[in-house]
């Protein structure tokens, strides 16, 4: 934060100028309060010197103008200071975070920036942890000292004050260290995580500046970005209030440009046939039903919350006469929240009506745009298909019928011969023979010889 804001300060003035400069001489001047920490750190026996560097140093800039006085004579002319204010005491306690700076603090602290009274100052002051109450309630009172107040804000970004005065609203912008694209990019990403009641409703242009802290020009400026960059959002401009909704996309402009020309013209005259009208139309009313229901919701619970306070204030009350005091108030408080969520139901039912009728433009605009064929054409379709896919079949078999003769053509009688020898020769194996027995083999050995002896004998 310190960074940011020392970084954001110089870059504001840089882009000033010479509306800023106004031709006279200018002195650049850094100051840095790194003592203080190395001095609070030797308090505590911590000597760690990558702790010493991520901690903020108090860093910050004077810038004095002078104007010239004779030849070599010059005298100051206003004195503009930024700086930050981050003691280092508690950051150096684990498990305690920073407190918000005192008035005291705060006082000390400008007391020894300013060197020459005589001379205007204009000191901004940054503090990362915020400022205590008493700081905007019991402003400092130093003569010709303007104090800029800068401090995180609890939506992003900063936030700007000058307590005890009204200042001029150039000097608030120059120490806010976030510039108009930065501010637009959160509003970007504001739209991007609310991206949900676009779809049933819409955004308000000055009830998201308050959220965000923001002037609500940047706001209307970041729903014209938003607009252009997605064909779905629309912006609307009616009754003095900017509202971002979602409406009919670009694709129903194509369909306008491939109108003929008597569609056209009946276009101009005849809106029965124009959804993407009717839609953008209808979702613009919605948006604004959904702004007023949600800034009626906000009113109930400020009556909710007021009515506690009287419910809560009436059981502690001692005097009867006070008791029915709060009584008759707290009566007619319930009847205002009565009549509140009585309206805030008709307009909920007028914004389920409209969001039911765009949904039903929106189904009948993507049929349309679809093109879907006819039930003739469908049916049309499907019997060619039925043939192309008997053909094919037939075709198919022809093909199997007219391979299996042309291979079985093609062949000689010398390959048909050799092939009938191998398919028959697997079928005509010999059975194996059978080996004999032990005794078995023993005999025949001993009978042969003799057969073949008894042969010639008997010839």
């Amino acid at each position: 934060m310190e960074s940011a804001y020392l970084v954001g300060v110089q870059q504001n003035i840089r882009e000033a100028g010479s509306r800023y400069d106004r031709g006279r001489l200018t002195t650049f001047q850094e100051i840095d309060s790194g003592e203080r920490v190395r001095a609070a750190m030797i308090d505590r026996r911590l000597h760690d010197r990558a702790l010493a560097a991520e901690l903020p140093q108090g860093k910050g800039f004077v810038i004095r103008q002078w104007a010239r006085r004779l030849f070599f004579w010059r005298k100051l002319q206003g004195v503009t200071v930024a700086t930050t204010l981050v003691p280092p005491e508690p950051l150096l306690t684990p498990d305690t975070p920073p407190g918000p700076v005192t008035l005291v603090q705060l006082a000390s602290h400008v007391r020894s920036l300013t060197t020459d009274l005589r001379a205007p100052h204009v000191i901004g002051v940054c503090s990362p942890s915020g400022f205590e109450e008493s700081v905007h309630r019991a402003p400092l009172d130093i003569p010709n000292v303007t104090l800029v107040l800068v401090e995180p804000a609890s939506a992003g970004g900063w936030k700007i004050s000058s307590p005890g005065r009204k200042i001029d609203e150039r000097l608030l912008k120059l120490f806010n260290p976030e510039n108009v694209a930065q501010k637009i990019d959160r509003v970007r990403r504001e739209i991007e995580e609310r991206s949900t009641d676009l779809l049933t409703g819409g955004l308000s242009a000055s009830s998201m500046a308050a959220r965000l802290e923001l002037p609500v020009k940047v706001v209307q400026q970041a729903f014209e970005t938003a607009a252009r960059s997605d064909p779905d959002l629309r912006v609307s401009r009616r009754s003095g209030e900017y509202l971002l909704f979602r409406g009919a996309g670009m694709y129903s402009g194509e369909e306008v440009g491939s109108m003929s020309m008597f569609e056209w013209v009946r276009s101009l005259f005849f809106s029965e046939g124009d959804e993407a009208k009717k839609i953008n139309l209808l979702s613009e009313r919605r948006a604004a039903l959904s702004d007023r229901l949600n800034r009626m919701y906000d009113d109930i619970g400020k009556l909710e919350k007021k009515e506690t306070q009287l419910v809560d204030e009436g059981k502690t009350a001692t005097s009867n006469v006070v008791k029915r005091r709060i009584a008759a108030q707290i009566s007619h408080m319930r009847k205002d929240i009565s009549r509140c969520n009585t309206s805030a139901a008709l307009l909920s039912k007028q914004i389920n009506i409209i969001s039911t009728h765009i949904h039903n433009l929106q189904l009948a605009q993507t049929g349309s745009i679809a093109h879907l064929p006819s039930s003739e054409e469908l049916t049309e379709a499907a019997v060619n298909a039925e043939e192309m896919l008997e053909q094919l079949t037939a075709s198919d078999d022809l093909v199997s019928s007219l391979e299996v003769n042309m291979a079985q053509s093609a062949m000689s009688d010398d390959e048909a011969a050799i092939l009938k020898e191998l398919q028959g020769g697997d079928e005509e194996k010999a059975p194996p023979e059978k080996t004999p027995a032990v005794g078995e083999s023993q005999t025949a050995k001993t009978q042969a010889p003799s057969r073949e002896r008894s042969g010639p004998q008997a010839e």
